[in-house]
């Protein structure tokens, strides 16, 4: 029988209380869970609250503080954009794909490595990094490719959505917008409050 979701309780003293181990632990104990693929949930001890996604928040907070953070201002920046936006959900699930892509290939890569050098090699842990290292360049290049596509086919929809909206709407008769002139703008403007009289 598969064990539960390790659980993890946030008190108001901001500690962190693993239930699993009857014992405090820091965030970096969160982020040694999270390497290790550990499945748990971060609660807030009073009210019950999920708080896994802020813990988790804090740890990229933390770790981006740190020597080499991997978001550019530029990237945060287009990533707050999308917050509120109608493409967020889609920008999500999409950030979302590529990571997990990523992810079963470097798994992929791993497990031929085991299978060739054995469990412990140093080739075996090694090899991700110096496959990256070659394919470095032509990885870029493939990323680069692959967010231009992406690029052009948001531009794409985005240019149908428009077209279907003039579509939609081109047997409606809409009355002739003439802007205002100085003098309607004048006429239509409130007296200014040091000209009024009180009589």
């Amino acid at each position: 029988m598969a064990d539960k979701s390790r659980l993890i309780k946030k008190y108001p003293n901001r500690r962190l209380y693993d239930t699993r181990t009857s014992s405090y632990i820091t965030l970096s104990d969160v982020k040694e869970l999270v390497l290790g693929n550990e499945d748990f949930q971060v609660v807030d001890a009073k009210t019950g609250d999920d708080l896994t996604r802020s813990i988790l928040l804090q740890i990229i907070l933390e770790e981006e503080a740190g020597g080499a953070p991997m978001f550019t201002s530029d990237l945060l920046s287009h990533m707050i954009r999308f917050y509120g936006n109608a493409m967020q959900g889609m920008m999500g699930k999409y950030l979302e794909n590529n990571i997990k892509a990523f992810t079963d290939m470097q798994g992929k890569l791993q497990e031929q490595a085991r299978g060739i050098y054995g469990e412990n090699s140093p080739i075996s842990q090694d090899l991700w990094a110096q496959f990256l290292n070659f394919q470095g360049p032509a990885l870029q290049s493939m990323m680069g490719t692959y967010v231009e596509q992406s690029k052009k086919m948001f531009q794409q929809m985005q240019d149908q959505v428009e077209s279907q909206t003039r579509n939609m709407f081109t047997g409606f008769q809409f009355p002739a917008y003439t802007p205002p002139t100085a003098e309607d703008k004048a006429e239509n403007a409130e007296p200014d409050v040091k000209t009024r009289t009180d009589k």
